[in-house]
């Protein structure tokens, strides 16, 4: 059995800007998954850097509200929300509440960096 702490997952800054810790990545750890599972937090007031991947991707709002965009759509999710985005697709997303935005990712197949295109 593997149990993956959150509190004990080092925590970084993504590509996007994003503060990320990495729970399942069937690279870093034995086991059997097509995807990899992630923590991501936005602080208040903050957007994530413009990207794409040549992967799917899911997020899963835990807690705060945002603002997503992924290509020329515009949505709020809150939590509850899960947000599909296709391969490709151009995406960040804002914080536009009034706490710490956070929310799980999921990558599939399962996030390398040569998949990642970062826009400035």
């Amino acid at each position: 059995m593997l149990v993956r702490k959150l509190s004990e997952c080092e925590e970084f800054i993504a590509g996007d800007n994003t503060i990320l810790r990495e729970l399942l990545h069937p690279d870093k750890q034995p086991l059997e998954l097509r995807y990899s599972l992630a923590h991501a937090t936005l602080p208040v007031g903050k957007t994530s850097t413009s990207h794409s991947l040549t992967t799917s991707e899911v997020y899963y709002i835990i807690s705060g509200k945002g603002e997503m965009h992924i290509n020329e759509e515009t949505q709020i999710v809150e939590p509850g929300d899960a947000v599909y985005i296709p391969p490709n697709a151009k995406q960040f997303i804002h914080n536009c509440g009034d706490e710490p935005l956070i929310f799980v990712c999921m990558v599939d197949p399962a996030w390398r960096k040569e998949d990642e295109t970062i826009y400035q």
